[in-house]
């Protein structure tokens, strides 16, 4: 039997539409070089969109705050050419953070426009829900330019609803997740020895 190309976890190869592959995988710190250089290829309203404010460059900071998440309460994904972590460009960045309530989590998505609009906002997003549900977080939101609209339209395919985030200019799309299955009891007849 010829062994599995087994991958870590949360790591997945994708290819998209046009052909490219992209390998999806947890951020690394080592990511932080790539994105600041890749931050300067992103257009004007794509860091707005995403930062909910202009910025000129990615610093040093920020990107070692990005690529270095708390894992009790972070978790970030990247989609990236299939090199080594600080060799490979990223084209995407998918963040989602635990309120301190425990209850709630905040996400937030960046597609570069090289790989936009071929599905991978709609990927990343179910991926940061499924994480959320494993952490039984019962609230997913993430605040929303009003002008984003393919952000809001993708957000509601995948049941957000909206609501007044409290900011001017700001929408907020929030899923309510179902609390986890209790997992069923085995039946008595699963132990050898035991009554049925």
């Amino acid at each position: 039997m010829a062994a599995r190309n087994r991958m870590p976890p949360w790591h997945e190869h994708v290819r998209l539409s046009n052909g490219r592959e992209l390998l999806i995988r947890p951020i690394r710190p080592e990511d932080a070089g790539p994105m600041q250089a890749a931050f300067t290829l992103l257009e004007p309203d794509e860091i707005r969109q995403r930062f909910l404010h202009p910025m000129k460059e990615l610093s040093t900071r920020q990107a070692e705050q990005l690529t270095r998440p708390d894992p009790r309460r972070d978790f970030a994904l990247v989609a990236a050419e299939p090199l080594p972590p600080g060799e490979a460009l990223v084209g995407a960045v998918a963040r989602i953070c635990i309120d301190a309530n425990g209850k709630d989590a905040e996400f937030a998505i960046l597609v570069s426009h090289y790989v936009n609009g071929m599905g991978l906002g709609r990927h990343l997003m179910r991926r940061l829900v499924r994480w959320a549900k494993g952490r039984k977080v019962q609230r997913v939101y993430g605040d929303v330019l009003e002008s984003n609209l393919p952000m809001q339209a993708l957000a509601q395919s995948l049941g957000f609803h909206r609501e007044t985030s409290g900011e001017a200019g700001l929408v907020r799309v929030v899923v309510d997740l179902p609390p986890p299955k209790p997992k069923a009891p085995l039946p008595s007849a699963a132990f050898p020895g035991t009554p049925a």
